[in-house]
Formats: structure tokens, C-alpha cells, sequence
């Protein structure tokens, strides 16, 4: 089903409604470029959308997404070239709802969502500073971290009785359990999903910068922003204030230091090792099936990568300016502060280009 919907996805972009794409070539999928919301009826191109940060495929071969202002989770058909509103309550943010339909459910600036092997969608509720979760039979929606208030408490006990402070992202890791960026935590929270419970899996609190080298536990995370994982099960962890990336290898001790040196958010350093350029406050990551880390590097308008071979960086989407498109040319195709990245495992790259309200695609190969 999911590999069916996604060459439906290119037959889309192919289309004379689209027209041709190509490799290194951005293409518009959904959006008008109007902030706000005209409804679930119109063509993708002719739907306003309130911000989208982070999107995902789902297991049914669509492709979900936040919107950060418009305080709702939509889900595009992209077979039936359709989208739906199906958690949250168009125009009105807050936090409610549980115990029943997400479609009648109030969220606040939702930031990132992952599908949990059993089907859920689990969603960075960032204002409301909980975690919450939609089920994927019923569409009941309920909080699974959180309280709602703001704060720090409740290592080792019910992950819903915890406190959280602004988190941002989230990624389930190879065993299953959910990870959180709790970012105004300086914290990266685990939840076992069998049984409920919460704790810290890195970061002390402390907003300090990581050292190569250091302990993988232990260490101060100075903002920890967004998470994935390398085809071999390492955790890559971007982190925001801290302007860097990081990966932590599996089964070992310590962590490594992969890209960025900290300092003013800008656009330095393309070609040269990662770890002596300079990133713009990355707010997404994805690692595609070649170890390759592509970054949403917000404030400096790109999308760069950093070559998994090499360890050298490049910009694979803008020029560094704020802009909207034009499609075409990745290289001079402007976005406007992007948050969202995805790969698909068929070399897609979806992002969700937040102040421009629209997602694009680029074919990577």
C-alpha cells in the first residue's frame, strides 16, 4: 500500500497539473502559500495551510503533517489527491479533547509526529507541553506524556503524571520506545512503551555545549531540537541553541561531534567538514537509507546535508535568503524558515517549507 501511494505521489508530480520533475528539481506539492485554513475540498496547489513543520508517510502510504499555526494534524491522500483535518479544531488552539474524537480535540502548536509500530500517531503538542496520542483504530485521541503544565518532574514514575517543558520533536527508537526533544529541558526523555513509564535518557538540564567525546550520558544538551536514526541504529540528534549535530553510537559510550561549531546561526561552510561549518539553528533531521543527515537549518533558509562518506557538508535546497521558490533548480528554489524533513525510502525529500505554508518535494536520485 505505502509503495503503491508513493508512485502514485510521482506519477502526481509528473502530471500535467505539476509538470515534470526531476532530479535536483523542487516541485510544490500542497499549499497555496496563504496561511490559514479554506477547508478540505480544494486541490492540493488551492489549499491555504497554517505553517506545516514536521510530516511523515504513514504506514498506509499517506502523508500526515503538523500545522503549527493552524493547531491541526492533516492527512493528504495522495492516491485520491485528497486531504483531511483529522485531529484538532481548525482556528481554535488549546488543550482538550481527551477521551474523544482528535477531530474535536484543541492542540497548540503542534510541532512533530511518528507513526508507533502499532499504528498510533504520537504528537509534539509543544505549547501545551505534552506528548499526545491518536489511536489508530478508533481516532480517539489522549495525552501520553504530560501534564500540561510547564516543568521538570516525574522520572521513573507514569509518563501522563510527568512534566514537560516545550517539547519540540520526537522519534521512536529501534526498540520501540518514544524519545522527546523536551527542549526547554535541555533533556532527551524516554517513555517505555510497555510500560508507561518516563526518564531521562541524555541531557542534564544544564544549557551547556557538548564536547566530542564526552559521555552519551551525562553530558549537558544545549537544546536538543530534533532526532532520528542511521540505518545502523545510531540516535543523530541536531540541537538548536547549541548549533550543532551529534551522533551516538550504539552500544557505545560516548558521542560524536558531526557537524556545526556553535556561534551565530549562517550559512558557512558548504564543502568543507561539517564539523567546522557553521548551521542555521537546525529544527528538523532525517537520515536517509545511505547514512546521509539532511538538516531543516531554519534560520539560514536551507536544507543542507552532511555526506555520510565524506563527512563533508553541502546545501541541497536555497540560497541562504528568504523567499518562495520558484520551483525548479534546488539551488535557487528560496524557502522561508523550513522546519519539517522527511526521506522516503524511495529517495524522496518532503519538506514542510513553514513561512511559505506549503510542502515541497525533491527527487534525490
Amino acid at each position: 500500500m505505502r509503495l503503491a501511494a508513493l508512485y502514485v505521489l510521482l506519477s502526481l508530480l509528473a502530471s500535467a497539473e505539476f509538470g515534470m520533475v526531476h532530479a535536483g528539481e523542487v516541485k510544490t506539492l500542497f499549499g497555496s502559500g496563504k496561511d490559514g485554513f479554506n477547508g478540505d475540498q480544494q486541490p492540493f496547489l488551492e489549499t491555504h495551510s497554517g505553517q506545516p513543520f514536521g510530516l511523515v508517510i504513514g504506514p498506509d502510504g499517506a502523508l500526515y503533517f503538523c500545522e503549527y499555526t493552524g493547531n491541526i494534524i492533516r492527512r493528504l491522500d495522495l492516491e485520491k489527491q485528497t486531504v483531511t483535518t483529522i485531529a484538532g479544531t481548525p482556528g481554535k488552539k488549546g488543550f482538550a479533547g481527551d477521551g474523544g474524537p482528535a477531530t474535536k480535540a484543541l492542540m497548540n502548536e503542534p510541532h512533530e509526529l511518528r507513526f508507533t509500530p502499532a499504528g498510533d500517531i504520537v504528537i509534539a503538542d509543544m505549547r501545551t507541553h505534552t506528548i499526545r496520542k491518536i489511536d489508530g483504530k478508533t481516532g480517539m485521541i489522549s495525552t501520553l506524556a504530560g501534564t500540561g503544565t510547564a516543568g521538570f518532574s516525574g522520572d521513573g514514575g507514569p509518563a501522563e503524571k510527568a512534566q514537560l517543558n516545550m517539547p519540540h520533536s520526537i522519534q521512536i527508537d529501534p526498540a520501540g520506545d518514544l524519545l522527546i526533544c523536551d527542549t526547554g529541558n535541555h533533556r532527551v526523555r524516554k517513555v517505555d512503551m510497555k510500560t508507561g513509564l518516563i526518564s531521562t535518557a541524555y541531557g542534564t538540564g544544564e544549557k551547556k555545549p557538548a564536547k566530542d567525546g564526552d559521555p552519551q550520558v551525562g553530558t549537558p544538551l544545549n537544546g536538543p531540537r530534533s532526532i532520528d536514526f542511521t540505518p545502523e541504529g545510531d540516535m543523530i540528534l541536531a540541537l538548536r541553541e547549541g548549533n550543532a549535530v551529534y551522533r551516538f553510537p550504539m552500544g557505545e559510550a560516548k558521542l560524536i561531534h558531526i557537524a556545526g561549531v556553535g556561534g551565530k546561526p549562517s550559512l558557512v561552510g558548504d564543502g568543507i567538514d561539517a564539523r567546522k561549518a557553521i548551521l542555521g539553528a537546525p529544527k528538523g533531521a532525517a537520515v536517509d537509507a545511505n547514512g546521509d543527515i539532511y538538516l531543516a537549518d531554519t534560520e539560514t533558509h536551507t536544507i543542507r546535508v552532511i555526506r555520510a562518506k565524506t563527512g563533508l557538508i553541502e546545501t541541497v535546497i536555497g540560497d541562504g535568503k528568504a523567499g518562495d521558490g520558484p520551483d525548479g533548480d534546488a539551488k535557487t528554489c528560496r524557502l522561508n524558515r523550513p522546519h519539517g524533513v522527511f526521506i522516503t525510502k524511495e529517495g524522496l525529500l518532503l519538506v514542510g517549507d513553514s513561512s511559505n505554508n506549503k510542502i515541497r518535494v525533491l527527487p534525490l536520485r
